[in-house]
């Protein structure tokens, strides 16, 4: 059975422990995307895993179980080869791993992974983890099959590899907690240096928040405001403290007259913390709803945490008409958003009734739907507090583009793609699927459900699928939420025939293809990564 420690049986051990690294390091790497999207928060990442319908960590135990089936037979059938039956017998590990790398790139996942700078960084942890566990693993094996001079077992010793895969997601969270040794402090400085750059800076700042409409009303004011200021903006859906930090870090404040501030939350505390950072000189906060009620647990927490930007801000909060209710008890300077009036929506863009100052304008622009009045309303509210005039504001209006992935209208080869991509809210929904009426043609739907409701996410996505009866097709996508939407438009008298249900996105846009025709309108209804 050869010599325990010894040169070959060393090079053995790390070679193998290196393999087993590289294939787990692989497996996991979209599971590393939706633990980015989680904002690399372990708890958040298990919450995920235990979500019904989560079937990652069972991916996994099943991969375990092949393997160790398969290489115990290998071992078995090859164990007249002495000492090569064991190294033999890791052949089905490296088939079943490649089989497994296939197969999971079929499976609905959209969290997509981003090589960003810190995933390099946590992934260098990552597989040194995976490597050591290997080789202790390995080594183990070995010293006990020399140790009980077990012939059978020798044969066998790498089988039990097996709960190297059971253990593949447990490390993937071990490596993220090791690697937070240096993320945290090194994050805290980052963000400490963008809040005293701002301090030192003459730059306006307008921080928004609600839980809808955030990024919309924050690119209609960056393309209003520009075009009388300087102005620079959270990239994306930038709203954390990082995200803030980016901007603010990454470029030369004196450039710019105004910062607009995204101020995302999830948990009491956020938008203080956000407002710490970078305390706005005007606010908004664009409307309010059961969003992001899996943290929040209840709307009175929900209704607490946005109204933390008001403690802050310096001259006057503009919150939209439908929820100024709900923050009438805070004292702080605000005004009421009901500038708006006399809208009129079609399939070419919206037009309606500004009002500011006493005076009236009518506007118009290609934005969709009745909300994208209103979010524009919010915008115009700020822009003239901030010391545009009302036919600068109206003007700007007519020049606003499409957001990206926010009822981007998009025509190709005549058919209309209504890319909603980035909605996952209740009233964006009922937005969106109204924006869709206004279209001729068939009007086809493509949804994974709506997402991050808490208690109200089987009651809103069975809500959901009551609303698509109607449209010509509906393809539901994924296998988490989508079966509260399918049960939802059966109860609701949808034709059955009308409702398919795909895997994955591409695998939507394969059905489409099967049957689009010039006329039709496909709406592409929140495809948000999982772990929100």
């Amino acid at each position: 059975m050869g010599i325990f420690i010894s040169v070959p049986k060393t090079i053995e051990c790390v070679v193998t422990a290196l393999a087993f690294a590289v294939f787990l390091s692989l497996a996991v790497y979209r599971q590393a995307g939706v633990l980015q999207s989680s904002g690399y928060s372990n708890k958040k990442y298990f919450q995920w895993l235990k979500k019904k319908g989560n079937l990652a960590f069972e991916r996994f135990a099943l991969l375990s179980l092949i393997c160790v089936m398969t290489s115990a037979v290998t071992a078995l059938c090859f164990s007249f080869t002495g000492e090569w039956a064991a190294v033999i017998s890791l052949a089905p590990y490296l088939l079943f791993f490649i089989v497994y790398l296939a197969a999971d790139k079929k499976i609905a996942l959209r969290s997509k992974t981003v090589f960003t700078p810190r995933l390099k960084r946590l992934y260098v942890v990552l597989v040194l983890v995976f490597a050591v566990v290997s080789y202790l693993l390995v080594t183990l094996l070995n010293f006990a099959a020399h140790v009980w001079e077990n012939e059978l077992f020798f044969c066998v010793r790498y089988v039990p590899l097996f709960v190297l895969q059971l253990l593949a997601l447990p490390m993937l969270m071990l490596a993220n907690a090791i690697s937070k040794i240096y993320e945290i402090p090194h994050n805290k400085k980052f963000v400490r240096a963008a809040k005293n750059k701002l301090k030192n800076s003459d730059i306006k700042v307008v921080g928004i928040t609600g839980s809808y409409g955030k990024t919309s009303t924050k690119f209609i004011l960056g393309e209003m405001l520009s075009q009388k200021f300087r102005v620079l903006t959270t990239p994306a859906s930038h709203n954390t403290p990082l995200g803030l930090a980016l901007a603010v870090n990454n470029n030369e404040l004196s450039d710019y007259d105004i910062f607009i501030a995204e101020m995302g939350a999830r948990h009491s505390g956020d938008i203080a913390e956000l407002c710490e950072i970078c305390p706005p000189d005007v606010s908004l906060i664009t409307g309010i709803c059961g969003q992001h009620m899996e943290s929040f647990k209840t709307f009175a927490n929900l209704i607490k945490a946005k109204s933390e930007i008001l403690s802050y801000t310096k001259d006057t909060a503009v919150i939209a008409d439908d929820c100024y209710a709900l923050f009438a008890e805070y004292s702080c300077p605000k005004i009421r958003c009901d500038c708006v009036s006399e809208v009129e929506c079609s399939s070419e863009g919206t037009a309606f009734t500004l009002t500011l100052g006493g005076e009236s304008r009518r506007a118009e622009t290609k934005l969709l739907g009745r909300h994208s009045a209103y979010n524009i309303g919010l915008a115009a509210e700020a822009a003239y507090l901030l010391g545009m005039n009302i036919d600068e504001i109206t003007a700007a209006i007519c020049k606003l583009e499409f957001i990206e992935h926010r009822l981007q209208l998009i025509k190709t080869n005549g058919v209309n793609i209504i890319d909603d991509g980035y909605n996952s809210n209740v009233k964006g929904a009922r937005a969106a699927l109204e924006v869709l009426g206004y279209f001729g043609g068939r009007k086809i739907v493509v949804t994974p459900g709506l997402v991050e409701l808490g208690v109200l996410e089987e009651s809103e996505n069975f809500s959901l699928g009551k609303n698509l009866v109607g449209f010509d097709k509906v393809i539901l996508v994924g296998d988490t939420l989508v079966m509260p939407v399918k049960r939802g438009y059966e109860a609701g008298g949808g034709v059955s025939d009308n409702l398919v249900i795909k895997p994955t996105l591409d695998e939507a846009r394969a059905e489409i293809q099967s049957f689009i025709t010039k006329g039709d309108t496909v709406l592409f209804l929140n495809d948000l990564p999982d772990i929100y």
